[in-house]
């Protein structure tokens, strides 16, 4: 089991996030092996996936070393315990409530909260998050993670929403240290139907374009560790 500081390393690393959702856990085990297998680092799955604790136990067993998952869409103390207890590594909520982001940074787990705002992003930071999940990131664009990035330097950055292989390279140049990605990297009708094909071909493009971009995001800014 990692400490939060080497997993957040391997999200950096990756740099890309798939955001897990399906209608039944079978399907989300089915597409998270597939994303896994196609060489996607870093799997969220969400709450919103039924029996989301056994899919994040089955899917860590079967990544091994090879990816690191966590579990998204937590807004309740009780699924930050059942999903550390299930092996999360890494915890995500999309917004900050005081209740469930402390019982997230004291799990242990690497804490990825929500916010969209600079009041947000203020909150977040003061609470203890390890990273700003920038959310919802397709109203804004990576032009609100550089603005962002003036008054907080010293933010991690991980935008979800409006994320594709197209657009990939503005959110690192804006400051992204990560990027999160849902249908636009699992789409739904390929995860329902269990078209693994079609998964892992959208899983290389994304991969493609992040590998193109020919550097190294550095995922501790100044003034973290």
């Amino acid at each position: 089991m990692r400490n939060k500081h080497e997993t957040l390393r391997a999200v950096s690393l990756g740099g890309i996030v798939a955001v897990l959702r399906a209608s039944s856990a079978e399907r989300a085990i089915v597409a998270g092996e597939a994303l896994i297998d196609a060489g996607i680092g870093a799997i969220e799955v969400t709450f919103t996936v039924p029996e989301a604790p056994r899919v994040i136990a089955e899917l860590a067993a079967f990544a091994g070393d090879r990816a690191v998952i966590g579990a998204g869409t937590v807004t309740a103390v009780a699924q930050v315990d059942a999903a550390v207890a299930n092996g999360a590594e890494f915890l995500v909520s999309p917004g900050h409530a005081a209740d469930v982001t402390a019982q997230i940074i004291d799990s242990g787990a690497l804490a990825m909260i929500g916010a969209f705002t600079a009041g947000e992003v203020l909150a977040v930071m003061r609470a203890g998050a390890d990273i700003v999940k920038f959310f919802p990131g397709g109203i804004a664009g990576p032009a609100g993670i550089r603005a962002l990035s003036g008054p907080y330097p010293d933010a991690r950055f991980v935008p979800t929403g409006g994320v594709n292989p197209g657009n990939l390279g503005a959110w690192f140049e804006a400051g992204a240290i990560a990027v999160g990605a849902g249908s636009e990297l699992a789409p739904a009708a390929a995860v329902e139907t269990g078209d693994t094909g079609a998964i892992q071909a959208r899983a290389r493009e994304f991969l493609a374009a992040f590998s193109e971009l020919g550097t190294t995001v550095d995922a501790a800014p100044p003034g973290h560790p």
